[in-house]
């Protein structure tokens, strides 16, 4: 049965792959995230089996869970000519497509399979995530915020299960709440 494409889904679902050094000052990186098959256990503090290195910076039940759209990977991999595979680079747990993550209102409520996820705040691109992509000279952080494509923290209000292909419901949107995107450049 082919899958409807307009319909928003979860194409990866991605926990750390594995502890890496890093010179800034935690010493080591949990970016390194990989795509996990099948039902995935999805907690009060994220998807189970990830880890933050930095959890002054990262993590939390207020930034339980980060998801980025295909869409703005695909538009990054042509900018800097190489593939943005899930999880892999940009260190998201859910990798979307057909929804318009950057610009989700805070409070905004997604159902994907069995979990119940609110959108808290945008990605704030740090010195690591530069050195991950290994542009830390090249002004990424400034060049990452400026345009926009940010993805957006979850925090999970129903624990459960999900994988990918799950469709993603947005359930409730706060009509007067900003964007996520908008609360980087307040």
């Amino acid at each position: 049965m082919d899958e409807d494409q307009s319909v928003p889904r979860l194409l990866a679902v991605c926990a750390v792959h594995q502890l890496t050094p890093d010179p800034g000052s935690v010493g080591t990186t949990a970016i390194d995230k990989r795509p996990l098959e099948g039902a995935v256990k999805i907690g009060r503090l994220g998807v189970y089996g990830d880890v933050q290195a930095d959890r002054a910076h990262h993590g939390g039940d207020v930034q339980a869970v980060y998801a980025y759209a295909q869409e703005d990977a695909e538009w990054w991999a042509e900018q800097l000519g190489r593939d943005i595979p899930s999880g892999t680079l940009f260190g998201e747990n859910l990798r979307t497509s057909g929804i318009d993550v950057s610009n989700a209102r805070v409070g905004e409520r997604w159902r994907i399979g069995g979990v119940l996820l609110e959108a808290t705040a945008p990605r704030n691109p740090c010195a690591t995530f530069a050195r991950r992509v290994g542009l830390e000279k090249d002004g990424w952080v400034k060049r990452f915020a400026d345009e926009g494509r940010l993805g957006t923290y979850f925090r999970v209000l129903e624990t459960g299960r999900l994988q990918a292909g799950d469709e993603i419901d947005v359930v409730h949107v706060p009509d007067d709440a900003p964007t996520t995107r908008s609360l980087l450049f307040a």
